[in-house]
């Protein structure tokens, strides 16, 4: 059995996350907006004791925490639901970056369909923008600037908290989307000001299908969001539909944990990483680490194996471990990395990058020797 190093794509549910879950879908499967019997109003328990574990972890108040399908839904409410506000403000301006998820900039192009003006930062040769260039951008029109926290290809942390401390005393929204973060860089979270975050449970040993919206309270940013889907009055219109009372759970659960774990697992990590490219050192695999390995969150490395084909590569290696080469979301139809291409690297370069992600688990180093082998034999 291979080892798994996507950990950015997905990871498994931790067991207590997995009880929690089988505890509701067992003896609490009400409709948590039933008030007429007991049923729904323990559902409806858990899942404000869960939005409270959120909120805890987060540092927010849970009355700003909404539930989604994950952070691809939050990021298009985020960035789509404010087109009446921007039309009623005649702001239709919104700055955002070249590295972002697809789940950003698939919706600021629908933007730009419906009149607005999106404008693109690229990063720098380490794979983080200039907080600078972002901020000098900013007009008068400028509604909107989003900017993730973590690159989910290079795991590299973009300065959303020099970004947010500009833009506080400015007429402008600030969403961070924080798929990668979240679970994983608590503290830092807890201290960026932002007005929107975009947060997801499969990528902090929770379960697929829930995540979340922060609405902050200041600057009317609760009231600017409209809703983009409709049907019921769940989550204060801002998502409407039955709540998955299990998952919400799960994701309540998953950042309990996180927040009980989170310095401890900091150091697995870390450790992982050391390992890792020690292995390859001692295996003589030559490498490039793209991306500046000092800005990196310590689960992620981005590896350029120079004059080997990435896909050739992980389907020869799958026997010993889990590899991808990107996003998830955009897998199935290989292309070019645009983050890696918006980082000005070689096509060479490009061709031959793979993503390792991992978790706090033991790993199977002798796994990834075997890899450092199979690496020698393509070059």
């Amino acid at each position: 059995m291979s080892i798994y190093l996507d950990y950015n794509a997905s990871t498994p549910v931790d067991q207590e996350v997995l009880e929690a879950m089988f505890d509701v879908y067992r003896n609490n499967f009400g409709n948590a907006d039933s008030r007429t019997h007991n049923e729904g109003n323990s559902a409806k328990q858990i899942v404000e004791k869960s939005r409270e574990d959120v909120a805890g972890m987060l540092g927010v108040d849970k009355s700003e925490v909404f539930f989604t399908s994950g952070a691809t839904e939050s990021n298009n409410i985020a960035i789509l639901g404010l087109y009446d506000y921007g039309i009623k403000k005649n702001k239709k301006h919104i700055i955002t970056t070249a590295i972002e998820h697809k789940a950003v900039l698939e919706p600021c192009s629908e933007m730009i369909k419906k009149g607005f003006e999106v404008e693109i930062i690229q990063p720098n040769s380490s794979g983080a923008v200039e907080y600078s260039e972002v901020i000098s951008k900013v007009r008068r029109d400028t509604l909107l600037v989003s900017v993730m926290h973590v690159n989910n290809e290079t795991g590299i942390i973009q300065p959303v908290d020099e970004i947010g401390e500009a833009l506080a005393a400015k007429e402008v929204l600030f969403h961070v989307d924080a798929a990668q973060s979240c679970g994983k860089l608590v503290e830092e979270l807890k201290n960026i000001k932002y007005d929107m975050l975009s947060i997801t449970a499969h990528k902090m040993y929770g379960p697929q299908g829930i995540g979340g919206l922060i609405l902050r309270h200041k600057k009317g940013v609760r009231s600017s969001i409209s809703p983009i889907c409709f049907g019921g009055g769940q989550e204060g219109r801002i998502r409407p539909g039955t709540l998955p009372v299990p998952l919400i759970c799960g994701f309540g659960k998953a950042c309990e944990l996180a927040t009980k774990n989170y310095k401890k697992n900091k150091e697995i990590y870390q450790e992982v990483r050391n390992n890792i490219f020690n292995i390859l050192q001692d295996e003589n695999v030559e490498f490039l680490i793209n991306g500046n390995s000092k800005k990196s969150i310590p689960n992620t490395m981005n590896i350029s194996f120079l004059g080997v084909d990435s896909e050739a590569l992980m389907l020869a290696s799958k026997q010993y471990c889990s590899l991808s080469n990107g996003s998830a979301c955009t897998s199935h139809d290989y292309s070019q990395s645009h983050v890696l291409k918006a980082m000005n690297l070689t096509s060479d370069r490009i061709e031959s990058a793979i993503r390792f992600s991992w978790g706090n688990e033991v790993i199977n180093y002798e796994m990834i020797r075997q890899l450092g082998k199979i690496i020698k034999e393509f070059i």
